[in-house]
């Protein structure tokens, strides 16, 4: 019999659990993951910059330059195929772009200045970065990619660099928690979801080290080469009462539908009618350039990808769908069209689930970036 795995909070699963229960209850019911380009960069981007600092710099001279903006490539190139191939493989995805290509690099332009900035030269560019300036650095690494889990291994994370903050004088003044972020820089603040994030790192670290030095956390964001310091009370405390409301369980969390957490994005809507319901009643159902639709398809020509779709509303709070009667033409294409189709070879006979099918216009669109799914709300009982 498998061992029963231990239940653990990390930062991400909190953050989803204060955005709603529910939201994070169906995130661990082994349901389809979806892969997202930004995801992929942004971990491709992320394993480049851990490459870096590991690097073994042994017989190079300390004033040799020009060698930093080739390895950075040659290792983001490594890692941007290596992503290409897990996202081909996941069902649930859109389609790879590799005009993107540029963006990634540009993300790791953004890592790059602020590491060579930390290491003391903030006005050194990459190409004339020596590898004496790099050696300094590395010896203020202490950790990269490392795991933290408290002692009772009921909260963890993982950080991205911890490095050692040492003056010009060599004297320590602490730790540096470093998170990388490749997404949109903060115009005043951290978000709070992020500012919850650093915090439970910084509190592991210390409830793991008690003798630390003071320990300082940063989101280091590429897009403005800008560190932004979280700082605040301990959130350990808040951390635990939520690894507690989390404990594994047959019956589904409650639902907190509203703006944040049925308006924005939602991996796990497919299986939740709480989202549709709120849509619905809230009269935002079918509202902007981009909607999520719950369907059935009376019409599909698999050679073109046109048909023809009838709008379905929840006559139910379990998210039973109602045939409205109202018909609109629908064309399925890239993407879309290949995951249609893979879900009519499956068998599949009912409602459908689209994500954020182009409905702005009078045929309806259904490209690469929409998720195609069969509607299967999991009801609260």
């Amino acid at each position: 019999m498998a061992e029963e795995r231990a239940h653990t909070l990390s930062p991400s699963a909190w953050n989803r659990y204060e955005t709603c229960p529910r939201q994070y209850w169906l995130s661990r019911q082994r349901l389809p993951r979806k892969a997202g380009m930004a995801a992929s960069l942004g971990t491709a981007v992320h394993a480049s910059i851990e490459d870096l600092l590991q690097i073994d710099l042994t017989g190079r001279s300390d004033d040799e330059t020009h060698w930093l903006p080739p390895m950075a490539e040659e290792f983001l190139k490594k890692r941007w195929e290596e992503e290409k191939e897990v996202f081909m493989a996941t069902p649930r995805r859109p389609q790879w772009k590799e005009k993107e290509w540029d963006k990634a690099r540009k993300m790791q332009r953004g890592a790059l200045k602020m590491l060579i900035g930390f290491a003391g030269s903030s006005g050194t560019t990459p190409l004339k970065t020596s590898v004496g300036l790099w050696r300094n650095l590395l010896a203020k690494t202490i950790a990269v990619e490392g795991e933290l889990r408290t002692s009772d291994n009921r909260l963890m994370g993982r950080l991205d660099m911890l490095f050692a903050d040492i003056d010009s004088s060599g004297k320590l003044n602490g730790w540096i928690v470093a998170d990388l972020k490749t997404g949109r820089a903060p115009e005043m603040e951290l978000k709070p979801e992020v500012q919850r994030q650093l915090l439970l790192y910084r509190d592991i670290l210390l409830s793991n080290n008690p003798n630390a030095p003071p320990v300082r956390t940063e989101g280091w964001y590429t897009a403005n080469s800008t560190r932004y310091t979280a700082e605040g009370p301990s959130v350990l405390e808040q951390a635990l009462e939520a690894w507690e409301a989390t404990k594994p369980t047959t019956k589904p969390l409650e639902a907190t539908p509203g703006p944040d957490s049925c308006g924005g994005f939602c991996d796990w809507k497919a299986w939740c009618p709480h989202w549709w319901n709120w849509r619905f009643e809230s009269g935002t159902l079918g509202a902007g350039d981009f909607s999520d639709s719950v369907i059935l398809l009376h019409h599909f020509d698999h050679k073109t990808g046109a048909g023809i779709a009838e709008i379905c509303e929840p006559v139910d709070a379990n998210g039973r769908a109602m045939p409205t009667g109202l018909q609109v033409p629908i064309s399925f294409d890239g993407r879309g069209k290949e995951a249609l189709q893979e879900l009519l070879s499956s068998g599949h006979q009912g409602p459908i689930f689209i994500g954020s099918a182009m409905t702005n216009r009078d045929t309806w669109r259904v490209g690469h970036w929409c998720d195609v799914l069969p509607w299967s709300p999991i009801p609260d009982a």
